[in-house]
C-alpha cells in the first residue's frame, strides 16, 4: 500500500509539473494562442507535450571518458522556448 501511495504522489508530481510549464508558456505568449513553429513547423496552441518534444533534444549528451557530458546548442524556437520559461541552458 505505501508503494502504491508513492507512486501516486510522484504521477501528481509529473502532472503538476507538467501543467505548470505549460501555463507558464500560455501565459509568456498572452494575447496570441499558437506558437509559430512547435508543430511541424506550423503555428499551434502550446501544449505540455509538444513543449516537451520539442525541448527533448537539448538533454545532455555523454563524452568521452573523463569529459563533462554537455547540452547541445538549442535551435531558435527551442531557445524562444527557454526564454520564455526563464531557464538559461548553461
Amino acid at each position: 500500500n505505501q508503494r502504491i501511495d508513492g507512486l501516486i504522489h510522484v504521477i501528481c508530481l509529473a502532472l503538476l509539473v507538467f501543467t505548470l510549464i505549460e501555463r507558464a508558456v500560455r501565459q509568456a505568449i498572452a494575447p496570441a494562442e499558437k506558437l509559430p513553429g512547435l508543430y511541424a513547423g506550423r503555428p499551434a496552441r502550446p501544449t505540455g507535450r509538444l513543449i516537451l518534444e520539442a525541448l527533448a533534444p537539448l538533454r545532455l549528451v555523454p563524452t568521452a571518458a573523463g569529459q563533462p557530458a554537455y547540452i547541445p546548442r538549442p535551435g531558435p524556437l527551442q531557445q524562444h522556448l527557454l526564454d520564455l520559461l526563464g531557464i538559461d541552458p548553461t
